[in-house]
């Protein structure tokens, strides 16, 4: 049961892992530290899900909620692509603390943001599941243009990946 969404740090390795079976899974890598990926806690097809964070650029105001592609208040706050989940266990991840004290402005700013997203995404937590299911759903059973579809990472071998790598590294 979904009670509320999370901001969690994918470890790397796993990421790293999971991208030898499929490029389009996002490099959570940038040249501070780890992305935040979205802790969704959705399940899907018995399996939980995270999705990444994209932070807001002025795009993002622009586009159009599409099925792969939600924005988070308009796309002030930036948005969520759905097309990049990947299917975690709880070993490979961990939970961002949005109250830690910071001393950097920057980091202030960016965990500020982070607050606002996470606000709004439990604020739209229904719509959110819906749109991550449907899109899912519409990838197993190939109902997706083949433009969408070729966005997507590929849900089905990443959760037996997932499975291996937790099997294989004892978790």
């Amino acid at each position: 049961m979904i009670i509320n969404f999370e901001i969690v740090k994918i470890d790397s390795e796993y990421c790293d892992y999971l991208r030898g079976f499929d490029a389009r899974v996002t490099y959570n890598k940038n040249e501070k530290s780890l992305r935040p990926f979205l802790g969704a806690l959705i399940e899907i097809n018995n399996c939980k899900y995270f999705a990444p964070l994209s932070s807001p650029k002025p795009k993002h105001e622009k586009m159009k909620n599409i099925i792969d592609f939600i924005k988070i208040d308009g796309g002030k706050l930036g948005a969520i692509n759905f097309n990049n989940m990947i299917p975690v266990k709880e070993n490979n991840y961990v939970l961002v603390d949005l109250n830690t004290k910071l001393s950097s402005r920057d980091d202030i700013i960016y965990q500020n943001l982070l607050k606002e997203q996470l606000r709004w995404l439990n604020k739209n937590k229904s719509s959110i599941l819906k749109a991550s299911n449907k899109l899912y759903f519409s990838y197993v059973n190939n109902s997706l243009s083949i433009n969408i579809r070729n966005r997507c990472c590929n849900f089905l071998l990443l959760e037996e990946k997932c499975n291996l790598y937790n099997i294989n590294n004892n978790i």
